[in-house]
């Protein structure tokens, strides 16, 4: 990770580490892939809905950083209603998103059926204020746009 993105990421994880429950919102879904790693089947599962994380763990107790900042990223942006696919509990899995996407690593993002990247894509869309426009084409509204409009003076 480049200096920037590290330092960005430690300070998701850390504040991440900090911040009591809550990641489990009304419309967050820690999912079973059904077991297979099969194309069509991949399709499916990142076409069901209009968030799809694939990480290492759940969004309640993720098992790596990388998963844990993807989790928070959404977090802090109010995104509420996702399919989150835990691929260590299916080898299958794991491995077809990775030849699914041609992505060698986990978490992967879909939104709408659109492989975006990792945490390093995610984290720099969330920095440079891409993911807000994302969201927003889908329809969801970023809650840091609420806490932006917060703090500006009046």
């Amino acid at each position: 990770m480049s200096g920037s993105l590290g330092w960005a990421a430690a300070a998701l994880l850390h504040w991440g580490r900090g911040a009591g429950g809550g990641l489990q919102g009304p419309g967050v879904r820690a999912v079973s892939s059904g077991g297979s790693g099969s194309s069509e089947h991949l399709d499916a599962l990142v076409k069901k809905d209009r968030v799809v994380v694939f990480l290492k763990g759940t969004p309640e107790q993720p098992q790596c950083g990388f998963s844990n900042a993807v989790v928070q990223i959404l977090r802090l942006h109010g995104v509420r209603d996702y399919a989150a696919y835990n691929v260590l509990d299916d080898p299958q899995l794991r491995q077809g998103i990775k030849d699914y996407s041609n992505w060698p690593t986990i978490p992967q993002v879909y939104l709408n059926g659109e492989f975006v990247g990792g945490c390093d894509i995610l984290l720099q869309m969330h920095q440079n204020g891409d993911l807000v426009e994302e969201l927003k084409k889908l329809g969801i509204h970023s809650a840091l746009l609420d806490e932006k409009k917060d703090q500006d003076p009046k």
